[in-house]
């Protein structure tokens, strides 16, 4: 009985290692940050994880950033903040990315673009949603 038991343990995880691995398992994660903004207008990119700062890159219109990583065991984060125009006067803070810990994702990719009225959200395929006005 306790090999019978033993053996179907086994077979489980042999089919979630093969399940994994056929959908990508190592692939990362990411979340892309595109500056829409009208001519003239930067945008600065400060972006934290959990574990690390990841820096506050200038993006000049048209450019973007891409941040990529593997979920962590416990769970992963990234916070940033976003600050628009020749002044820096307007910014927006969200979470741009939440995954990890019980279930971990592989190659997710979030997409924010920040624009004149704001800040949208997309995961590729979908129209970006409006998430974020500028303060």
């Amino acid at each position: 009985m306790m090999n019978r038991k033993y053996s179907c343990f086994l077979l489980v995880i042999a089919l979630c290692l093969g399940l994994s691995a056929a959908v990508g398992f190592n692939e990362k994660n990411s979340v892309h940050i595109t500056n829409s903004l009208g001519p003239n207008n930067d945008l600065k990119v400060c972006c934290v994880s959990d574990e690390d700062d990841l820096g506050c890159p200038l993006l000049s219109p048209g450019q973007s950033r891409v941040y990529s990583f593997h979920d962590s065991i416990l769970k992963t984060k990234i916070d940033c903040n976003l600050v628009k125009g020749s002044t820096f006067l307007y910014h927006s803070s969200f979470r741009a990315y939440e995954g990890g810990g019980f279930i971990s994702h592989y190659g997710k990719e979030v997409f924010w673009d920040a624009r004149e009225d704001g800040v949208y959200l997309s995961h590729g395929k979908d129209t970006p949603k409006f998430m974020y006005k500028w303060i």
